[in-house]
């Protein structure tokens, strides 16, 4: 069992941008300290969902004041990167910290992001296949060149080349799945999921269920369909108190009014309308499906996802209270309290 934090960097009511990204930052760095086996970045742009527009970037960051801990993105978003760009970056990132570095990349959605990049809709809606295509090339070979709908241009060296790095031979790449599409995506190129916080543990089971029948009908391999399945990503919501009504309390307080402002700040690229959650139920949400409680509950809880799922690998999101010292409390006992009960 691979437990690691998941950090949106999410600004709730009141709080200032510098404030968020201090706890975001301070939340990773304890993470290593206790104990735990990754942080995941996620990103996003004019929303105060999450103030972190780069992921990478942060990563960089994190990955030169740790010295053990792995760091993903989740995700870079990719219809608004250009792939070689971000394959540069992940091949530098992979190399330069010795091979801690997981690039998770995602379709994202249709937001103004499209716009304000010069992407277009088109992006999101047809070119995701071609992008991650050129992206998975870019860390898999020496040379490189393209002649796709959006990216055409003369081969060129890959410089770094991240399988001069002896082992692993290039930073592992893990896809965001949201639909059938983007699972089956993933499947057929041997990749693995990352699966969301709002599933529950039959979606996440059906998935799961959905990428292994694909990738055997694609034809890969027993050992390459095991080795990809077993680095499946659960993202969810983790909460470690005395009881699991203060552990419900403290969520319940605080997530909704971050999620009404943050939810809201989304724009469409198009301007077309769209249905928001309701902050309310959904924390409840997050509460049932996630565990939040005691130390007991919570190891009790994610044993049973991987017993359903088969999912042995989790992204926490850490900051559901908003505030720096429940934060640093909430890292530090999921890697006292509850890891050595999952031991």
């Amino acid at each position: 069992m691979r437990v690691g934090t998941f950090v949106l960097a999410a600004q709730f009511p009141g709080q200032g941008q510098a404030e968020v990204l201090h706890r975001a930052i301070r939340s990773a760095e304890l993470a290593e300290t206790a104990g735990l086996d990754a942080v995941w970045l996620a990103e996003h742009h004019f929303v105060p969902y999450g103030v972190c527009p780069s992921a990478v970037t942060l990563a960089a960051y994190l990955l030169g004041r740790t010295d053990t801990i792995g760091v993903g993105t989740a995700v870079s978003v990719l219809p608004t990167a250009h792939p070689v760009a971000l394959g540069e970056q992940a091949a530098l990132l992979h190399i330069a910290s010795r091979g801690r570095f997981t690039l998770g990349v995602g379709r994202g959605g249709p937001w103004v992001d499209l716009e304000v990049f010069g992407a277009g809709l088109e992006a999101y809606e047809q070119g995701f296949p071609e992008s991650l295509d050129l992206l998975l090339r870019w860390l898999r070979e020496p040379r490189v060149g393209t002649d796709g709908p959006r990216y055409s241009f003369r081969e060129v060296p890959v410089v770094p080349r991240p399988d001069e790095l002896d082992e692993p031979a290039g930073p592992p790449v893990v896809v965001a799945c949201t639909s059938p599409g983007s699972v089956r995506l993933a499947a057929e190129r041997g990749l693995p999921m990352l699966l969301g916080m709002h599933c529950g543990d039959e979606e996440k089971a059906g998935m799961v269920a959905v990428w292994r029948t694909t990738a055997r009908a694609a034809g890969l391999s027993p050992d390459v369909i095991a080795a990809a399945g077993a680095e499946h990503v659960s993202a969810g919501v983790v909460q470690v108190a005395d009881s699991r009504a203060d552990a419900v309390e403290t969520l319940v307080k605080a997530m909704p009014g971050w999620l009404q402002r943050g939810l809201a700040a989304h724009q469409t690229v198009d301007g077309s309308a769209r249905a928001m959650r309701n902050p309310f139920d959904y924390t409840e949400l997050l509460c049932d499906l996630h565990p939040v409680g005691t130390p007991q509950l919570c190891a009790d809880r994610l044993a049973a996802t991987a017993e359903r799922t088969g999912i042995t690998r989790f992204a926490l999101l850490v900051e559901g209270s908003g505030d720096l010292a429940v934060t640093e409390e909430n890292v530090m006992r999921l890697g006292s309290d509850v890891l050595p009960q999952l031991a």
